[in-house]
């Protein structure tokens, strides 16, 4: 606490709404200025009658709302840049990591991955008053930008705390996640699910904004987990030993929960002391709680017993039933024959797992402590203070019923324990999901283990977490004593070029004798590749327009930036395979074969058009004797050509020779 006299007098308007506050809470409410009386709602409690206002809706609404959606509908002319040295196995892996402003990341995927995302798992910012929340640089002039205090991000995006005495404590939070959320929702499959860890501060906002974004039809459930064992005994009243997790589908018809697996004591359950040939089996009541007259009726056991139905009670089946279930062998009488009669439940029959349920305990999912545990197998610095245990996002994982090249994505990725995770599982159950992580790189204090450790932002925690925890998952084979490494078959010295070239390629021995990816392709996110040109038109000189117009990327840009920029723009996802090859001595790059011809070489013309289609033709066989991979896209610089005619030219060319090849420029 400061000792410094502010030498103000007391503010009295703040200090008569927080008397009013005391008496009426719900007439204080949130606006774009702060905290504000809802004089409306003062009236009608001093007030009889009803008080003559604005028109009642039921809704969630919240200053900065409409700012919100406008956030999220407007575009953005940012890219994402290939970060190769940062990747592992970056030509072969189909997981990414992205290191950006989440909400400008979500912009940039939405056509890759328009309705591919079959889960995402998010643990946002709490809210708690303590923890940073992103402030969206939206209509927002230079002053208002240089007055507001708090770190920015490389786009001038703000990450600022949001304290419980702000007047827009929850406005601000509201106004961060909903264009978030709203993208999001865009990305997922049909039968796609959402997750999202919250606790007790902002989860009835989050539910009513999901309700809104998703559809309050498609919510499925808000599981409670069970975050650590026993309560706080610092705590300021009741110990918090849990947090939420709402869950939201895409479509409550068509998604539905994977059934989890039985654990040793629900299997115990089921035995064969009869050694039926079907399996083991439990018994189960042949009774039923409702009372039905074809159901009332006298059981005669083996040993002359006879039973009757509880009271007020009939059995599940009637008589018909009941002696196809006995001549079936279905019906048991106890060891003895003495028994009430009870059906026998095959393991065999019964669903291949059990239904999850809305608590999460710790036995389960592990809690925080498993959590620190296992960051500090991985960081014995100690590096990270609040991560999740990987065996949580295993459960939520088997609960989206996300299997065989399903696609997660986690766009508040912290630490990376969803990509943890996600390798780890595929490695218990041979599946290949993948994965897709974003964070901002938000920076570590200097006084922090982490930052003592060489980490000087988050993503360089989450990145190292992937790689040392694919390490630990697959560790790399150690070739023959005397033996030299050998790159693998398609990589550099196999005559069509990896775009990472050789050292890439050799980087992938660890991983040529597995089938699991355990590598990531790095992205970063940048200001566009093309030049910006803010020039006033009195301000243009003739040599200056030709230099500008001639070419416009920019100076630092390569060939993979423009690679990755024109793959957004296409709609085709950033993990799909490139190689680099030469025809007719340029260079080309293509994209999972021949989905995109990319080439950015000068002097394009209809010499190289007619290489190209040679080598598309695939040699005659008996299967496909007229097989071509001609490429479906291609896109050349728009300094290339000579001129618009040689443009031109090319264009009707490759109509005539490749009519399926649609030509742009960039």
């Amino acid at each position: 606490m400061s000792d410094k006299l502010d030498l103000k007098t007391p503010d009295m308007v703040n200090i008569n709404i927080e008397r009013i506050a005391a008496l009426f809470p719900h007439c204080v409410t949130e606006t774009m200025d702060g905290k504000q009386i809802d004089f409306d709602l003062l009236r009608q409690e001093l007030s009889a009658d009803i008080v003559e206002g604005p028109k009642e809706r039921y809704r969630l609404e919240w200053p900065g709302k409409r700012e919100a959606i406008v956030t999220a509908n407007m575009p953005t002319t940012n890219t994402l840049r290939p970060v190769r040295e940062d990747s592992v196995n970056f030509y072969t892996t189909e997981n990414l990591y992205i290191e950006g402003d989440n909400l400008e990341v979500l912009k940039l995927l939405q056509e890759s991955y328009l309705g591919k995302i079959k889960m995402i798992y998010i643990d946002p910012p709490y809210n708690t008053g303590n923890d940073f929340v992103y402030r969206d640089n939206f209509a927002q002039d230079s002053d208002e930008y240089k007055a507001d205090s708090g770190m920015t991000d490389e786009l001038g995006n703000r990450l600022v705390a949001n304290p419980e005495t702000s007047g827009r404590y929850h406005s601000d939070w509201l106004t961060m996640m909903y264009p978030r959320l709203k993208l999001a929702r865009n990305l997922l499959t049909d039968d796609g699910v959402i997750f999202i860890s919250i606790d007790d501060n902002e989860v009835h906002n989050l539910r009513k904004m999901c309700d809104e974004v998703f559809g309050e039809s498609n919510f499925e459930a808000n599981i409670v987990w069970q975050k650590k064992y026993g309560p706080a005994n610092d705590a300021k009243g009741i110990s918090f030993t849990h947090e939420h997790i709402l869950v939201f589908s895409k479509h409550k018809t068509l998604w539905m929960p994977g059934l989890l697996e039985r654990n040793k004591d629900q299997l115990s359950a089921y035995k064969n002391p009869d050694n039926d040939k079907r399996g083991p089996w439990r018994a189960s009541d042949l009774s039923a709680r409702t009372y039905s007259a074809s159901c009332d009726y006298v059981i005669t056991g083996p040993t002359g017993v006879s039973f009757s139905p509880p009271a007020s009670r009939a059995w599940i089946v009637n008589k018909d039933s009941y002696e196809r279930l006995l001549k079936d062998n279905r019906i048991t009488f106890g060891v003895d024959g003495n028994g009430r009669p009870m059906q026998k439940k095959f393991l065999s029959e019964v669903k291949a797992g059990i239904t999850p349920e809305t608590w999460l305990d710790r036995i389960k999912a592990g809690d925080n402590k498993v959590a620190r545990y296992e960051m500090k197998e991985i960081f014995p610095e100690n590096i990270f203070d609040t991560p999740k245990p990987t065996t949580l996002l295993n459960h939520l994982i088997r609960l989206s019923d996300a299997k065989n090249n399903a696609i997660i994505l986690d766009f508040f990725s912290g630490s990376a324990t969803t990509a943890h995770a996600v390798m780890q599982l595929n490695a218990e159950d041979g599946g290949n999901r993948k994965f897709i992580m974003v964070q901002l790189p938000e920076k570590t204090d200097e006084k922090s283990e982490a930052y003592k450790a060489g980490y000087k932002n988050i993503c360089e925690i989450g990145k190292e977490r992937i790689r040392r925890a694919g390490a630990k998952i697959v560790p790399a084979p150690q070739p023959p004593k005397g033996t030299a490494p050998q790159p693998p078959k398609g990589g550099a010295e196999s005559g069509s070029l990896s775009l990472f070239g050789a050292d890439e390629a050799n980087s992938e021995l660890k991983t040529q004798n597995s089938k699991l990816d355990i590598g990531f392709r790095v992205y970063r996110l940048d200001t566009s590749n093309m030049q910006d040109v803010y020039y006033r038109p009195q301000d243009y000189k003739q040599d200056m327009m030709t230099e500008l117009f001639a070419n416009h990327i920019k100076p630092d840009r390569t060939a993979d930036d423009l690679v990755a920029q024109v793959m957004l723009d296409w709609g085709l996802p950033l993990s799909l395979p490139i190689d680099q090859t030469t025809i007719a001595r340029k260079t080309v790059y293509k994209v999972a074969g021949n989905a995109l011809y990319c080439c950015f070489d000068e002097g394009i013309d209809e010499e190289f058009v007619k290489a190209l289609v040679e080598t598309g033709h695939a040699p005659s066989n008996d299967e496909t004797p007229h097989a071509t991979y001609l490429p479906l896209r291609i896109v050349f610089h728009d300094y290339a050509f000579a001129d618009d005619t040689a443009k031109e030219n090319v264009r009707q060319l490759l109509k005539q020779l490749s009519g399926e090849t649609e030509m742009r420029v960039v």
